[in-house]
């Protein structure tokens, strides 16, 4: 399945229903007035968001979307049928933007949302609905309402607990590939990973989702290289994994690129939580090794984790560190939503079946 993450679609809502102009016509009844019925509701078009879906390829090949419309007001005060609504499944994560592809007019993350985005017209009105005791045969009736449509931006950004950066060719694919079942494309070139992977890494009895993003270059947070496309990937995720080549010229100024790219990105993404890693460290000695990690611990302000997603050295690890920082956010979103909750009524019977009569004083 091919990746994309971003599309441009229009929306149209249906028609409401004409009303009709009908009288009623029947043997041995003189002057059976007016009987025509109203018309039917226009479909809404909706929004849905559905497990198994990780992109927005669809919509490369279906742009337009319209809503059926209303069924036409019969005689014998039939009522015109509602037109079914035109839902649209869109993987979680999903943001709803204005054409001008800026503002943000939904966001939809959890499995089982729906958003109503655009409402059907009402249908039109019959000649019944105008009798009255000044209009006994009234022969009016009006068109159903139009639906709303408009353009609107659709743009993916991946839910996972956990995501890598660093600059191309830091070895992010090949970490992703040795813990989870993911098979993105590795080779020994830059900017061999052109489109962000999702892989779920387990550890023991536990497991969390890991994002792979394609490699961040100087000015990525002006779009440089698709750069702000690439970091929303990230947006929300829980934590960062900074991989740094251990065997490039100057680690420290390659964590200080990605790094200013991510502070400057925006978004809360710079205050995200950091573990910062060594990687390729099988193409090293141990003093070389402790070299480069005593340059970098002095530019990141911590020691970095060593680690060969080649060899497995210190793979374990990083994930240990990964998921405690993921169960501890869990913890406080849980803690979170306790908080929000609405508080239980008093139940005078539910307190009746602890506090018991004795019979005493």
């Amino acid at each position: 399945m091919k990746f994309l993450d971003q599309a441009k679609v229009f929306l149209r809502s249906g028609d409401g229903g004409a009303g009709c102009a009908a009288f009623r016509r029947e043997k041995f009844i003189d002057h059976g007035g007016p009987n025509g019925g109203n018309g039917g509701r226009g479909g809404d078009v909706i929004f849905e968001v559905v497990d198994g879906l990780n992109t927005l390829i669809d919509f490369r090949y279906r742009q337009h979307f319209k809503a059926a419309r209303g069924g036409a007001g019969e005689g014998s005060d039939r009522t015109g049928a509602d037109a079914p609504p035109l839902v649209i499944q869109t993987p979680p994560g999903t943001e709803i933007l204005d054409e001008d592809g800026e503002t943000i007019l939904a966001d939809l993350t959890d499995v089982g949302d729906r958003l109503v985005f655009l409402r059907g017209g009402d249908g039109g009105f019959g000649n019944a609905h105008f009798k009255s005791s000044t209009n006994r045969a009234p022969r009016k009736c009006t068109p159903g309402w139009p639906g709303q449509e408009r353009w609107v931006w659709l743009r993916l950004k991946l839910i996972a607990d956990a995501g890598i950066v660093g600059l191309p060719n830091a070895g992010k694919s090949t970490f992703l590939a040795a813990t989870s079942h993911a098979k993105p494309k590795i080779a020994g070139y830059p900017f061999t990973t052109l489109t962000p992977n999702l892989g779920v890494v387990r550890l023991d009895d536990r497991e969390f989702v890991l994002a792979d993003i394609p490699g961040l270059i100087e000015d990525a947070h002006q779009g440089a290289g698709l750069g702000t496309r690439f970091l929303g990937h990230v947006e929300r995720s829980g934590v960062l994994l900074h991989l740094v080549d251990a065997t490039q010229d100057n680690p420290a100024k390659a964590w200080r690129t990605v790094r200013h790219e991510i502070e400057a990105y925006g978004h809360g993404l710079a205050d995200k939580p950091e573990i910062v890693a060594l990687s390729k460290t099988d193409a090293l000695s141990a003093e070389d090794i402790a070299k480069v990690r005593r340059k970098l611990a002095r530019v990141a302000g911590k020691p970095p984790l060593v680690l060969s997603a080649a060899s497995g050295a210190g793979v374990r690890e990083a994930i240990g560190a990964l998921l405690r920082i993921i169960d501890a956010g869990r913890i406080e979103e849980k803690i979170e939503q306790a908080a929000d909750a609405p508080p239980v009524p008093w139940d005078p019977a539910a307190r009746g079946a602890v506090v018991r009569d004795t019979g005493h004083g």
